[in-house]
């Protein structure tokens, strides 16, 4: 374990091949957990309470379980124009869409960032889970970008955002490693696209639907250092910025499991699907292995598994984030 991620700091991409080297010899059989549902909610309340410390990886399917979806209502709420102009079906492929001209590119984007990191998750499932842990020593590893944790108050501290933030602009020069806070941006941005804010401070469609797709050429956003083009600092490729506050949390992270390699620890994992599960899956597995008194808890809805090597301390629950959470409490 301390081979994995004592160097995250020095070089990211290469504790992810450690991550990818270390599957190998532990995911040749899978164990789906024994025991009723309502058994291991139970013993999963119990390890949270008698943990020395929680380690939380958490991925698209808790930002999902509260609501966050990228699809369905909350696109055709937010997104109709753009659906009806140029079929696009969700917010995820929105992304990758080519755009005629910078200033509708840019209006999607707009939107894209405002309702999915300006604004609070419709259900309160982060808060939930920060009610079960703000009494322990935890610690937040996340492939989310949505900002989310820190809307529901946990500790920036102890929080490592891997692949960015939508609230951050990063500049398209390669010599530039700086990021830029896009807020203000953002709010001009919806504001011209004809949004309105409603009674609580919250972006809205007025209720005759009168928005535009484009936002004017001059609010296109640019680099304050030099003026050039900017793209979102989200993790494509290589150019993926680690800034200074990147870097902090992955030192952060590194240290914490350190300090805690051999104590009873839990790594609870919430909704990392098949996308990137060499930054959270597998080496939770890993870590698990390497530390019999540590505990591996899963919960997915319809990826709920873990090694056979790690089944007789891990908790496997198939089902929604939220809704174990509830139980939890009552």
């Amino acid at each position: 374990m301390k081979n994995l991620y004592n160097e995250m700091h020095n070089g990211y991409q290469e504790s992810i091949q450690k991550g990818i080297s270390a599957v190998r010899y532990l995911s040749r059989n899978i164990s789906f957990g024994t025991g009723s549902y309502e058994e291991r909610v139970s013993i999963l309340e119990k390890e949270i309470e008698e943990a020395d410390a929680i380690v939380i990886g958490a991925g698209a399917g808790l930002s999902t379980s509260a609501g966050l979806t990228y699809s369905g209502e909350r696109f055709e709420r937010y997104f109709f124009d753009f659906a009806k102009k140029y079929g696009i079906r969700d917010m995820y492929s929105g992304g990758f869409y080519p755009f005629p001209d910078e200033e509708t590119r840019w209006a999607w984007w707009a939107r894209h960032i405002y309702f999915n990191r300006y604004i609070d998750a419709p259900k309160p499932v982060y808060r939930e889970l920060l009610s079960l842990v703000k009494d322990k020593d935890y610690f937040v590893v996340t492939t989310n970008v949505d900002h989310q944790f820190q809307r529901a108050d946990f500790d920036k501290n102890r929080l490592f955002y891997t692949q960015g933030d939508y609230g951050l602009f990063q500049s398209v020069k390669p010599a530039m490693q700086k990021t830029y806070d896009n807020e203000e941006w953002v709010m001009k941005a919806m504001a011209a696209q004809g949004f309105v804010k409603g009674v609580d401070g919250a972006f809205r469609v007025p209720e005759d639907g009168s928005i535009t797709m484009r936002i004017p050429t001059e609010l296109i956003p640019k680099c304050p250092d030099d003026g050039s083009d900017v793209t979102m600092n989200l993790r494509a490729d290589d150019s993926f910025v680690e800034d200074e506050g990147w870097n902090q949390a992955s030192a952060a992270y590194a240290d914490f499991l350190h300090r805690h390699e051999n104590l009873h620890v839990l790594y609870l994992e919430l909704g990392v699907g098949a996308n990137t599960p060499v930054i959270i899956k597998y080496p939770f597995w890993q870590m698990t292995m390497a530390n019999e008194e540590s505990v591996y808890a899963c919960i997915n809805y319809g990826e709920a598994f873990c090694p056979d090597e790690i089944a007789n301390r891990s908790i496997c629950i198939d089902g929604d984030i939220g809704d174990v959470f509830t139980k939890m409490k009552k």
